[in-house]
């Protein structure tokens, strides 16, 4: 008499849930760094709310560096786990799939970064994580400012176009995700049916 074994239930709290969990709070915080940057660089300085604002955008900022940290450290526990096992195929698509994910990282280092070289430089203690006042990571250096302006714009705009390039590469994705979303919304909030 053989018995048979249910088959293994993945865990809930596994390395590559917390890296897809990660991936959809980042891409909210995104989301927010870029609507509020936007939205405050067109706002004239003696606007009140531009203050609380820029605060508030600086610490999402922060919050971001943070969940790119446990990102990271998440990412190569998921890699120890799958490459251990057996290496990828190196293919031309493999390649090409590193090499935007790679820049992504890249970026969503540097554009925070960049703002903070752009906040220093224009005024000591004034990056703040919801309150909580941050020590410096560059100089004061009112010379720097303009750099400091230019290079946040720029990464920050060439971040977005990967960001899109992203998107297209996982259209397929982006298609079952919507399609959940709709679904979602139309079981919860069903429309009301026509009385004929």
């Amino acid at each position: 008499m053989s018995t048979v074994k249910p088959a293994a239930k993945p865990r809930l709290n596994s390395a590559f849930k917390q890296l897809m969990s990660l991936h959809w709070v980042m891409s909210a915080c995104y989301l927010v760094l870029f609507i509020t940057g936007t939205f405050m660089a067109q706002l004239p300085r003696e606007l009140f709310i531009r203050g609380p604002l820029y605060d508030f955008h600086k610490s999402v900022a922060v919050l971001t560096m943070a969940l790119l940290t446990w990102r990271i450290l998440t990412l190569l526990r998921v890699w120890s786990k799958k490459y251990t096992k057996r290496l990828p195929k190196f293919t031309k698509e493999w390649y090409k799939n590193f090499a935007l994910h790679a820049t992504l990282y890249v970026f969503m280092w540097l554009v925070p970064v960049s703002g903070f070289f752009f906040s220093n430089s224009f005024k000591s203690n004034n990056v703040k994580f919801f309150g909580l006042v941050l020590p410096d990571v560059f100089p004061q250096n009112s010379a720097m400012v303009e750099l400091g302006r230019s290079l946040h714009f720029w990464l920050a705009y060439t971040f977005l176009a990967f960001v899109l390039l992203h998107i297209l590469d996982q259209k397929k994705v982006v298609r079952a995700n919507w399609r959940r979303l709709t679904n979602f919304v139309g079981t919860k909030f069903p429309t009301s049916q026509k009385v004929g």
